[in-house]
């Protein structure tokens, strides 16, 4: 994820920065559970409590890791709850920040699960990995970029992190297309949101003015795009196409998984929007002279908000940067701006 924005990062709910432990009341009925992360790009995600008259739903579940359960029981104590009165967990996305403690939870307490239906196919291959060994399309993806250390690299980096299967078992229930779900006598529209993975999901609250967001549209930092276990063909033309729709819906206040809450989802989208324009533009300008790889693209282009070069970053966002940039020139290809042609190196993209 890549920095656009110098916004606070205090939350105007809680009034300190956004990842201070607590349960923040957002609106009447709803509160804001930050869970640590173990990283240092991002401090916490948020976690929202819906609570009604059959128990308590959450949008999103936290990573499995104890200090995370730990700040989520902590939370509900706040609010006079323990893990046992959640009923319903709504993942936005399968990433493991957002999936994981869900899961547990479910084994728990016998939590009901929802997930994308189009994120079935990142378990499927966890799952089949564990079972029959074989190379990430991620690293396939690295070394047709042209960045064959890097590929290297992330082959050794994900061999020596196999997942926990217990927590990527399958959820109770998927969500295909867009759809209404109610949540007591809330109605939340679940929204299709593929980009950042394949089967994102927002919910919003039309009602109360809200818009659990997930990762699709975050206040200070812009999603990742293109790093997911089952790859997307156009993931930045999922993502802008998905900017657009939840743009066509009333402007309602962001509640996002990573940062502070804001007042508009409206303006948020725009300044993303914006960002991707200015990042396509760059990219062609980088392959308008001459035939570059992404992985050379990449190294033309400034990274977070404090305009890093590529190799100060550490190995995960090097990867994750590279990805991103081949999905931009992907775009570029599938607009009929730019060619890519095959060679040793690695595809190379050129200026028509």
């Amino acid at each position: 994820m890549t920095g656009t924005s110098t916004a606070l990062a205090v939350s105007p709910d809680s009034g300190t920065h956004w990842a201070e432990p607590g349960a923040w009341p957002v609106a009447p009925g709803v509160h804001r559970i930050p869970l640590p992360l173990p990283m240092d790009g991002l401090r916490a995600v948020n976690i929202y409590v819906l609570e009604s008259e059959a128990g308590l739903t959450l949008v999103d579940g936290g990573w499995a890791i104890s200090e995370s359960r730990a700040a989520l029981e902590s939370g509900l104590a706040l609010i006079g709850h323990t893990p046992a009165d959640i009923t319903r967990i709504l993942v936005t996305h399968v990433h493991r920040d957002h999936y994981t403690l869900a899961v547990v939870l479910r084994r728990e307490f016998g939590s009901h699960v929802t997930l994308g239906l189009a994120d079935k196919a990142t378990i499927d291959v966890l799952h089949e990995r564990s079972a029959r060994g074989g190379i990430a399309q991620s690293v396939r993806v690295l070394e047709q970029s042209g960045a064959h250390h890097l590929a290297k690299a992330w082959a050794e980096f994900s061999a020596s992190s196999t997942p926990d299967l217990s927590q990527w078992d399958y959820p109770d229930s998927w969500l295909d297309g867009d759809q209404t779900v109610a949540v007591g006598s809330r109605s939340l529209d679940a929204v299709h949101t593929p980009g950042h993975t394949r089967g994102h999901f927002v919910f919003a609250d039309r009602a109360a003015g809200l818009m659990f967001a997930g990762d699709h549209v975050l206040p200070t930092i812009t999603p990742s795009i293109g790093f997911e276990a089952a790859m997307s063909d156009q993931p930045l033309g999922d993502f802008l196409g998905s900017l657009a729709k939840v743009r066509a819906l009333p402007d309602l206040r962001l509640l996002p998984a990573h940062g502070p809450v804001a007042p508009s989802t409206h303006t948020r989208i725009d300044q993303l929007a914006e960002h991707h324009d200015v990042r396509l533009g760059l990219c062609r300008a980088a392959v308008a002279a001459d035939a570059l790889t992404a992985m050379a693209v990449a190294r033309e282009l400034p990274w977070t908000r404090h305009a890093m070069h590529l190799d100060d970053l550490d190995l995960f966002n090097v990867a994750l940067a590279v990805l991103e940039t081949r999905a931009h020139l992907e775009l570029l290809v599938a607009r009929g701006e730019v060619t890519a042609s095959p060679s040793p190196e690695g595809v190379l993209y050129r200026c028509v």
